[in-house]
């Protein structure tokens, strides 16, 4: 609350405002994952086909007990999954990445110790369909940037691993081999990034590589048999357009005060092939594919539904739809700026009659190493302090070590006085 890293909704999620209740739908407490789970056994998720999948995803791999475990529990009526989503970011990118599969990893434990008559699968759900490279394609090591220069286009996760990718590898290679495990890091990356695997399978091997003896599963959603099951609601997307209307019918009620996250677009869904991912747009009367030049009749576009389901990828508004409706799930755990467009999609999910799990807002940390600890302590900093504006610490430290007077207070007043005598 007082890192002035969220936004006003979020604070008042966190603050538990009244106001803010019509937009969720279970408090974040234990009798909130007790109602979540009782509203999730009146849904009937498609087990057998979340099993299925993840056996195949990997058949590849060696499976820890806990995994194996963890797979053939989700087949049961009562093992329910909490759920962390996120990009394949280059070589998992922002710090956050792992923080947001770490709380998973822990609450799904806690839930086990609290309520032992269930049991509780951490899922990563990978954002692999994300077209947005530039956002993607770098990692920070000691404040330098580090890029991943492509000319591949489309989804993220369907590029391949080229020889730019290995020699970049290489370079941060000088840096990180120096820190403690950085031999271990990077041979973890050379494993997980080789020459021609896709982004996501090199993301996927590397979140196993760190947390496949904790049972957490990987959940790839860019995937024909998954998008099969999901049919029906992406039909009704094209055929009413219901997302964006259920999203305006939410955001009209947000206080002023709210900032609209993501607001969508009147048709939610892109159409992804090969290398590309574009929007899918209503023009007069047709389909079309921006950028492409494909053009749908009303027939067309749902035949092409019907035969290629993989072809149609969900934007921000309708993925946790779709992430929602795949998964047995009871609890999502996202940052900041995820709990602020969870809470647009309440109707959406409504309209669908998909279940709406507990929104948790993911753990946060502060990392300070030795030197930087005693510098905090020398400069008489609390860590609160840090989270305040550069030059607010500036101005606050020349005011804490200076006897001189800072402030021309005194003097304005006597100018000021000497004026109104000039007046006079």
């Amino acid at each position: 609350m007082h890192t002035n890293s969220f936004s006003k909704i979020v604070e008042d999620y966190i603050e538990d405002i009244s106001l803010l209740k019509p937009f969720f739908k279970h408090d974040v407490s234990l009798q909130g994952i007790k109602n979540a789970i009782e509203e999730r056994k009146q849904y009937s998720t498609n087990r057998k086909l979340l099993v299925d999948v993840l056996q195949k995803q990997y058949a590849s791999s060696t499976l820890t007990p806990k995994q194996k475990y963890n797979i053939e529990q989700l087949a049961n009526d009562n093992c329910f999954t909490i759920t962390t989503a996120h990009q394949p970011n280059l070589f998992t990118g922002q710090l956050y990445f792992i923080y947001k599969i770490l709380h998973a990893i822990k609450l799904a434990a806690y839930l086990k110790t609290a309520l032992p008559e269930n049991n509780y699968v951490p899922i990563y759900y990978m954002g692999s369909e994300d077209a947005d490279l530039e956002e993607l394609n770098h990692v920070y090591i000691k404040g330098e940037k580090y890029e991943w220069k492509t000319n591949q286009t489309g989804a993220v996760g369907r590029m391949k691993v080229d020889n730019g990718l290995i020699a970049l590898i290489d370079l941060i290679a000088g840096q990180i081999l120096v820190e403690p495990f950085g031999n271990e890091i990077i041979t973890a990356l050379k494993n997980c990034y080789q020459l021609n695997n896709s982004i996501e399978q090199a993301t996927f091997l590397l979140v196993n590589e760190l947390f496949a003896k904790y049972g957490l599963l990987v959940v790839l959603p860019d995937n024909a048999d998954l998008k099969r099951s999901f049919i029906p609601i992406v039909e009704k997307e094209l055929v009413e357009g219901f997302s964006h209307k259920k999203v305006l019918e939410t955001v009209k009620n947000f206080r002023a005060k709210y900032k609209v996250q993501a607001s969508g677009r009147e048709t939610n869904l892109f159409y992804l092939k090969e290398d590309k991912r574009d929007r899918i747009e209503k023009v007069s009367g047709d389909w079309s594919v921006v950028n492409i030049g494909v053009r749908f009749t009303n027939a067309e576009i749902l035949a092409e539904l019907n035969n290629y389901p993989e072809r149609f990828s969900t934007n921000v508004i309708l993925r946790p739809v779709f992430q929602e409706m795949i998964l047995p799930n009871i609890a999502f755990i996202g940052g900041g700026g995820e709990i602020a467009y969870w809470l647009e999609l309440k109707k959406v999910f409504e309209a669908v009659n998909v279940p709406y799990p507990m929104l948790v807002l993911r753990n946060s940390f502060l990392l300070a190493g030795i030197d930087s600890t005693e510098l905090i302590s020398k400069l008489n900093f609390s860590t609160q302090n840090l989270f305040l504006p550069q030059q607010t610490l500036i101005n606050n430290t020349v005011k804490n070590e200076t006897a001189l007077q800072l402030s021309l207070k005194i003097e304005i007043e006597e100018l000021d006085t000497l004026y109104q005598k000039i007046k006079i």
